[in-house]
């Protein structure tokens, strides 16, 4: 299904959940407030400790897109659950509660190529320009890791998104703005649906925006029921 919401939209649709105070607390190993505020909005108890892995300095080399995303959503998770265990080894109402450590990481892959965060304007505004009136498809890979077993669960989930014609005047705003530092693909397709930019996608909003909901609580709600 396709989805264009261009200048009406302001969040992303997320799941329905009857009861999220039974799921395991989730320790996300993030600092996006795009991620942290859809656990919010959806009632799921959670702590921040954020990975110490800056991907902008690790390089992919020559390896497929779906195995690098969730290879670095995994590194995400390992780094996060030891700052974890750091802060809460003496707390044993922690220590016997159900828990799981979630990382995320969310790349771009356009004409082949993976594109992570923009280094700097001039490499936004670079993947801006290819990006327009084109293509791309939206990598997040998610890994789930309990902190007592160090049991893990690894998945990718894959979206499509097409950006139509973005006038120069437009996207020079939007460099100047400089809401595009953090962001895969130098965007974050909520705010530029919100903004009117022509985009049409195809899959979850929430996988885009850098973290897909459904199928992500869909596993941490029978984590530990398999």
């Amino acid at each position: 299904m396709v989805y264009n919401h261009a200048g009406t939209h302001m969040n992303p649709t997320l799941p329905h959940l009857d009861h999220p105070e039974e799921l395991p607390l989730v320790v996300l190993a993030s600092a996006s407030p795009r991620r942290r505020a859809m656990l919010e909005e959806l009632g799921i108890d959670h702590a921040i400790h954020p990975a110490s892995v800056d991907d902008g300095d690790l390089m992919p080399g020559d390896v497929d897109p779906e195995h690098w995303v969730a290879a670095l959503a995994y590194l995400k998770a390992s780094s996060s659950l030891a700052a974890y265990e750091n802060a809460n080894s003496s707390n044993p109402q922690i220590q016997s509660r159900e828990t799981v450590v979630i990382g995320a990481d969310t790349v771009c892959v356009h004409q082949g190529k993976i594109v992570g965060q923009p280094d700097d304007r001039n490499h936004a505004k670079t993947m801006i320009l290819s990006m327009a009136d084109a293509t791309h498809e939206v990598l997040t890979g998610v890994a789930i890791v309990d902190p007592l077993t160090g049991r893990r669960e690894l998945f990718v989930d894959r979206s499509v998104v097409r950006v139509g014609d973005v006038s120069t005047q437009e996207i020079e705003h939007y460099l100047d703005s400089q809401l595009w530092m953090g962001k895969a693909g130098a965007y974050n397709i909520t705010e530029r649906l919100a903004a009117g930019w022509p985009i049409e996608f195809e899959g979850d909003e929430t996988s885009i925006v850098g973290l897909p909901m459904t199928r992500t609580l869909e596993r941490v709600s029978r984590f530990f029921v398999d």
